[in-house]
């Protein structure tokens, strides 16, 4: 697979909770120069991000991260003022706790309420697989194509584990048709990424991607 198509899928991404506007600034040059999808950031970079990159890169940012509980009006509420800022793409994290729960009608609900909030920007669901049965990951394989987001997502990287291609490959499966899947979490070699999109991740939510192509000289 060619490294450029591989690039083209990649939220290059930096969540650090230490990481300073200077780091953000040298991601988005990265992603301009390297062809990235977008760039993944902490939301209090997304108005200077969205003016340093002047429409050069998509601006995605977190909602809800990394543990997904605050409430729905919260949600809405980062949502709408990261929208304000800039922000491109939205990548909110669920409630597990309603998840573990089975309230699947306020989980929807909650996407949904994200989703009018994104105003027409990209929205990804982040599940955090590593933490659910398989059964949970089918119902929200069907929660998420019913609420109408853009893409499920594996995970936050800020659990217990990330993706993984069995996860991917039921993704795959039981996603409705127009719902896209993002891989993320633990992708650390040109392989995985390879794997990942091989099985059907059209994102790939990584930060080592790009150091990879930078440290071999791939482009």
């Amino acid at each position: 697979m060619d490294i450029r198509e591989i690039l083209s899928k990649c939220d290059h991404t930096l969540l650090s909770v230490t990481a300073t506007w200077e780091d953000i600034r040298l991601l988005i040059d990265d992603g301009i120069r390297y062809g990235t999808a977008s760039v993944c950031i902490p939301p209090c970079y997304v108005r200077e991000a969205k003016a340093y990159a002047d429409g050069r890169l998509p601006i995605c940012t977190v909602i809800g991260f990394p543990n997904g509980y605050n409430t729905k009006e919260v949600k809405v509420f980062e949502t709408e003022r990261a929208v304000r800022e800039g922000a491109d793409e939205i990548d909110m994290v669920i409630n597990i706790g309603d998840l573990k729960a089975k309230n699947f009608d306020k989980i929807k609900d909650e996407i949904r309420a994200v989703r009018s909030a994104c105003n027409g920007r990209i929205l990804k669901v982040i599940i955090e697989t590593c933490l659910l049965t398989e059964e949970e990951k089918i119902e929200m394989c069907r929660i998420v194509t019913a609420a109408r987001a853009d893409f499920i997502k594996t995970s936050t990287g800020f659990s217990k584990a990330g993706a993984t291609r069995e996860d991917v490959a039921l993704f795959k499966q039981y996603v409705g048709a127009d719902v896209r899947i993002k891989a993320a979490g633990g992708i650390s070699s040109i392989e995985d990424a390879e794997a990942f999109i091989e099985l059907g991740a059209s994102r790939l939510g990584t930060s080592r991607i790009v150091k990879i192509v930078k440290e071999e000289n791939l482009l």
